[in-house]
């Protein structure tokens, strides 16, 4: 009887201990997985903060670019105007001294002689056309060839027997090209056919009956 109480005492100590060993065992699991949960959150807070820190970034880098291209679309805007202000500067910095040219012959008008005015203003005149010439500006050549539209502006017709009609007699005003560009016609007078009178009609048409 004693004997079976000991084995009966000693079967409950073996199951304490065993259910002591599976509670500590769960505690230990239990820790651990707290332990691996608080290294899951702080690698989530770390990757949080990472990504933050990366937009933060991203947003500073796209206020650079947008606050350069403002200055960029700024700084093109007026050089821009400034091309459209200034743009002639070449230009006139070319006439200036034909200008300079011009003043000093005038001023020297009552010392000089008739051919030495000549000669002046010959001069400046020349400076003038290379200065245009070089400028891509070319006087219309008009007299003597046949009307176009796109080059000369008729002022008025006149009877010619000694050229073809729509032949450009004389130029009134001369015309300009810029390039390839018409800038100013020609204001030209253009050739028409003469009119025949009634006897030379006749005899016109005399002739072609003896024909």
């Amino acid at each position: 009887m004693k004997k079976h109480k000991t084995e009966t005492k000693g079967k409950k100590n073996h199951e304490k201990q065993t259910k002591e060993q599976k509670e500590n065992k769960k505690e230990e699991l239990n820790e651990e997985e707290n332990g691996e949960q608080e290294n899951n959150t702080e690698e989530e807070q770390t990757s949080v903060e990472k990504l933050k820190q990366e937009i933060k970034e991203l947003k500073d880098a796209l206020l650079r670019k947008v606050a350069e291209f403002e200055n960029y679309k700024r700084r093109t805007e007026n050089e821009q105007l400034d091309l459209i202000k200034y743009g002639a500067e070449s230009f006139i910095l070319k006439i200036l001294p034909i200008y300079d040219d011009l003043q000093r012959s005038v001023q020297h008008l009552e010392e000089s002689n008739l051919d030495s005015i000549k000669d002046g203003l010959k001069l400046v005149l020349n400076k003038f056309t290379k200065t245009f010439e070089e400028q891509g500006i070319k006087k219309i050549d008009a007299k003597g060839k046949e009307f176009d539209v796109d080059f000369h502006d008729a002022l008025l017709q006149q009877p010619s027997a000694d050229v073809p009609p729509d032949t450009v007699l004389e130029e009134v005003e001369p015309g300009y090209t810029f390039k390839d560009k018409v800038i100013k016609h020609a204001k030209v007078i253009v050739s028409k056919e003469v009119e025949q009178s009634v006897e030379e009609k006749e005899n016109n048409n005399n002739n072609d009956n003896e024909e």
